[in-house]
């Protein structure tokens, strides 16, 4: 398996696991932070992911996971061996139904951003929802603009459904635009079992999705590739520790007993088992994952050198 992913039709050329920083400036900073990156970087990453309502959930507008990337990115003094990526346009919290879309919000967003970063351009710009209220070629005019601002390299989508994936695509075929080079959406071993997500404005894989990407030369990008420790803490605590999950139902727990039979055949984690899920579908993937501690990304991180059966995924 390669160790590297390269966009068709860009000089884009990711590493085959993303690191997600969903919890920079809480759960780890300052030099903590510097460390567990540049770990990250030093077996083979590249792919930096993050968002401006990161970390925020404390207190809004903050910006900290971007923050805590640009002190590093200053810390580090460089820059060029990293494929930067960030989202704009997401819902305050407290009102998730009200988009935030608009050009105007999207310039402050980005803004916002790139100077948090410490950074004059954004390799990937992800619209991190979508608002169907919005024609898809207002959408993608906006990311036009920033691309030809130099503020974005390429751009991306969040939790966008299919069908409008494809009116984008179709647009900017007519156009003569490269389009989204990356789509992020929930996916991972559970996701087709579990309950709905309390957000209802995520957007979680499906055939319809996984066809799409067979055909496409948008890349996907799941997060919650390690479903939000499920696995790990029903393992360690019992199914009491997870009952409330959405993730807790009758199929993910018979994955389990699955997950268990792996780990003894590869000898290896459960991390590695649900990345390996991810980087082993028939379509090419590249999953973010996130750690608070060095030994958990050292030991994911590691998934790229084990040479599983895709018959052992295929449940």
């Amino acid at each position: 398996m390669s160790n590297n992913i390269k966009i068709e039709n860009t000089n884009l050329v990711l590493s085959k696991i993303g690191f997600g920083t969903v919890n920079a400036g809480l759960a780890w900073d300052n030099e903590d932070a510097f460390e567990i990156l540049e770990r990250y970087v030093n077996l083979g990453g590249n792919v930096i992911d993050c968002a401006r309502i990161y970390s925020d959930w404390v207190e809004p507008e903050i910006g900290r996971a971007e923050r805590v990337i640009g002190d590093w990115i200053r810390h580090r003094g460089k820059r060029d061996d990293l494929v930067i990526m960030t989202k704009g346009g997401h819902p305050k919290m407290d009102t998730m139904n009200v988009s935030r879309m608009s050009k105007e919000d999207m310039e402050y967003d980005l803004n916002l951003s790139l100077n948090a970063l410490g950074i004059n351009c954004i390799d990937i710009y992800f619209y991190h929802r979508d608002d169907l209220s919005q024609p898809v070629s207002d959408l993608i005019d906006v990311m036009e603009g920033f691309v030809r601002e130099g503020k974005i390299r390429y751009y991306g989508c969040s939790n966008w459904t299919t069908k409008r994936m494809i009116e984008a695509d179709n647009y900017c075929k007519e156009k003569g635009y490269r389009g989204f080079v990356a789509n992020q959406m929930l996916f991972n071993l559970a996701s087709d079992n579990m309950k709905p997500f309390p957000d209802e404005t995520m957007v979680t894989m499906d055939k319809e999705m996984m066809d799409y990407h067979k055909n496409s030369n948008n890349l996907a990008m799941p997060y919650f590739g390690l479903c939000s420790g499920f696995f790990q803490k029903l393992e360690t605590k019992g199914k009491e520790a997870v009952i409330d999950s959405p993730y807790y139902t009758e199929g993910n727990l018979k994955r389990a007993k699955q997950i268990n039979y792996l780990k003894e055949k590869y000898s290896a984690t459960t991390s590695k088992i649900l990345l390996g899920y991810i980087l082993n579908q028939d379509v090419n993937m590249v999953p973010l994952a996130g750690a608070s501690k060095i030994e958990q990304l050292e030991d994911f991180m590691k998934t790229i050198n084990i040479n599983f059966d895709k018959d052992d995924f295929r449940f």
